[in-house]
């Protein structure tokens, strides 16, 4: 691999939910790579942060504040970022979020906030960003933040891992669909990563100083669950969308691509007291 591999200069990323976590490891990293930023954000404090973090890369950065769950506002903001660099060449679907709650507890305002934001707002952003690619006629890639919560059962979490699981299909059709037009849809299926949501860091800065941290039961509990022990980076899922949306990964197309530290592969093997890796009941 040579530095032409992963070399994005003078192409233009646009990033829901790039405010925070995975959105804006993935919008720097499309940044070190060459790549000017557009973000879609809800919090204007976050989009301020992101806008200076690409800046100081030397990239241009356009963040726009707007709510994910209005599909017009996302079209709106994928179209305003085409008139000010004039062209888009990656996508990265990343906005998402959920709380746990059986089922039969939800109301059904609850499964449309979860639709809206999990799924819909995929669909509208690449409803606009795709043709835009077609016409620059230099293919592109679409790159999706799913989860390994859309491969397995998920309970607490139904809608949202319904959503996932639909997006896993939207990659996947969608990669056969643009493959005529070199245009790569792929996906990367995180599960437990250190972002300011899961951290509890819900409005306001992103900044890490605002999170709250793992206990020592909480930490031990990701050590027996987690093959690799620990949780995931946002940085370390942010790499892996440059490497997708590089031309590096120019023959891939239609993966789904687990960042979870092993939990998928375990398929539900845990470490006992003593570090032995048993099923449930027995830990």
């Amino acid at each position: 691999m040579n530095a032409k591999d992963i070399d994005l200069s003078g192409q233009v990323a646009f990033v829901t939910g790039g405010g925070g976590g995975i959105g804006r490891a993935s919008a720097y990293a499309l940044a070190e790579m060459g790549a000017d930023i557009a973000i879609l954000e809800s919090i204007p404090e976050r989009c301020d942060e992101t806008t200076a973090l690409i800046e100081t890369l030397g990239r241009k950065c356009q963040a726009i504040n707007a709510n994910a769950m209005d599909a017009d506002a996302v079209i709106a903001a994928v179209e305003q970022a085409a008139d000010t660099f004039g062209r888009i060449d990656v996508l990265v679907n990343n906005v998402g979020g959920v709380a746990r709650k059986p089922f039969l507890e939800l109301a059904q305002k609850n499964w449309r906030r979860h639709i809206d934001l999990n799924l819909v707002s995929h669909l509208a952003a690449t409803s606009a960003a795709v043709p835009v690619m077609i016409a620059g006629g230099r293919g592109g890639s679409v790159i999706n933040v799913s989860s390994i919560e859309g491969s397995r059962a998920a309970p607490g979490y139904a809608v949202y891992a319904a959503c996932k699981g639909g997006l896993n299909n939207f990659t996947r059709t969608l990669a056969v669909e643009l493959s005529d037009h070199q245009i790569r849809v792929n996906c990367i299926a995180p599960d437990y990563t250190a972002t300011p949501g899961v951290s509890g860091c819900w409005t306001g800065s992103a900044d890490e100083s605002n999170w709250h941290q793992p206990d020592a039961a909480q930490l031990e509990i990701i050590r027996k669950r987690i093959p690799l022990g620990r949780r995931g980076l946002q940085e370390e899922c942010g790499k892996l969308v440059g490497f997708l949306a590089s031309p590096a990964a120019s023959y891939i197309t239609g993966a789904i691509i687990p960042v979870d530290g092993g939990t998928w592969a375990s398929g539900g093997w845990v470490r006992d007291k003593t570090g032995d890796w048993i099923l449930p009941p027995e830990a």
